[in-house]
Parts: structure tokens; sequence; C-alpha cells
């Protein structure tokens, strides 16, 4: 006997993207912007296989997840029907894990230390993939969050890109949630622009309108699309 589909009161991801996309449009619109300059990240961290699958429907193609675990569980299945799908990781990641995050992802965002960039650097070169990286920058100083500190932040990029010859894009940051995020939006486009790095990844479904208005061109929106999260 078939098992009873457990009731679910997730919304549907399709109107959440769409709601999305329209912020995005006006954001650009009042920044003088065109909407192809800002990329949707849709942060997909404890969504089930069925409601990315919506998502991809609904013409999303660009995903980020916290954890490499999870990932692996979601992600090859998904991959191998449709491989034009970009995955982002977008949470901290310890270096045991490099060698499954150069094989899952195609950009990793949350490059805070050298050792991290020469394990990932080692994988690169024994598993023949090269993802793209982001520089997470810890702007408010915050020591419960992953990421370099601004002052420390153009030392590693150098790091990256000379010792561990890694193809670094851009930065990250996630803004202390109790401050306004502006002054670390103009702290991590400072930090790229020192660097000659065109990427910068800020905002999330609490700010992303406010981060596109201040330069973001990446967005990584989660709850905003597929409702609140089922921790666990």
């Amino acid at each position: 006997m078939n098992p009873v589909p457990e009731p679910t009161d997730r919304p549907d991801p399709a109107e959440g993207l769409a709601a999305v996309r329209r912020a995005i449009a006006d954001a650009c619109a009042r920044a003088g912007r065109e909407p192809g300059s800002v990329s949707l990240v849709a942060a997909s961290k404890t969504v089930p296989v069925d409601g990315l699958e919506l998502a991809v429907a609904a013409g999303q193609s660009v995903f980020g997840e916290n954890r490499v675990q999870e990932a692996r569980t979601k992600w090859p299945q998904l991959r191998a029907r449709f491989p034009e799908l970009e995955l982002h990781l977008i949470g901290p990641l310890q270096s045991n894990k490099a060698r499954d995050a150069v094989a899952l992802f195609d950009v990793i965002q949350s490059v805070d230390r050298e050792s991290l960039a020469a394990a990932l650097s080692r994988e690169c070169a024994r598993q023949g993939r090269r993802p793209r990286i982001l520089v997470q920058v810890n702007t408010g100083a915050e020591p419960q969050k992953a990421g370099v500190s601004p002052e420390e932040a153009d030392a590693l990029i150098t790091a990256c890109r000379r010792t561990h010859d890694l193809d670094v894009l851009g930065v990250m940051c996630i803004p202390p949630v109790a401050q306004s995020p502006v002054p670390h939006y103009a702290t991590l486009a400072k930090v790229a622009a020192r660097n000659g790095l065109a990427v910068l990844s800020m905002g999330m479904s609490g700010d992303f309108t406010q981060a596109i208005e201040h330069g973001a061109t990446h967005v990584r929106v989660g709850s905003a699309i597929f409702g609140a999260r089922n921790i666990r």
C-alpha cells in the first residue's frame, strides 16, 4: 500500500520567484541598472527535491546550498536531469570537505582562510575541476560568523590567486542582523574595487533590494522564494 503523503503548507516557489524577480527589476530601475546585471541565487537549504523541481520548472537555474552534506543528497540526481543548473556553496566550508565541494559546486562563495584555499587548490588539480571562488568578508567582525576581516581580505585574495591559482571572481558578505547593511555593502565594494573584482554577493531575503541599489551582482534569496525554512 502506498504511504499517505504528508500534508504540506509550503508555498509555490513559482509565486515566490515571480515576486522576487519583480522586486529585483524594481530595485534595478531605481539604481539605473539592467535587471540582467543581477544574478538571483535561490538559497535552497532544507528545500526538498520536489520543491527544487518546481523552482526549475519556473525557470530558476542558479541555486545555493549551505551544507556540503545536504547538497550531496539532493543535487547529483537533479543535475543529472538538468545539467544546465549552476550550484553555489554559500555556507561555511571545512577544509576536510574540500573534495566534495570541488566535485559538487560551480561556485564556492565562502573561502575565508588560506588553509581552505590550499585544500581547494589541491582538489582542483586532483579532480580537473575549477569552481569559481568568492572570498567571504566578515564586514561586521562578528566572532560567530565565518569570513576574513576587511583588513586581511586583500592578502587572502592575493594568496588565492597567486599562490593557489584559484579563479577568484569576487567577494561575499553577510551583514549583522541588528545593523543597517548599507555600511557593510560599502566595505565589501571597497575590497572588491581594490582587488579588481567584479562580483559582489550581498543581500538576502530581508535586504536584497537594498543590496542591489548599492551594487550587488548576486543576491542569495531563500525564504522569499521557498517560505520559512523547515529547520532540522
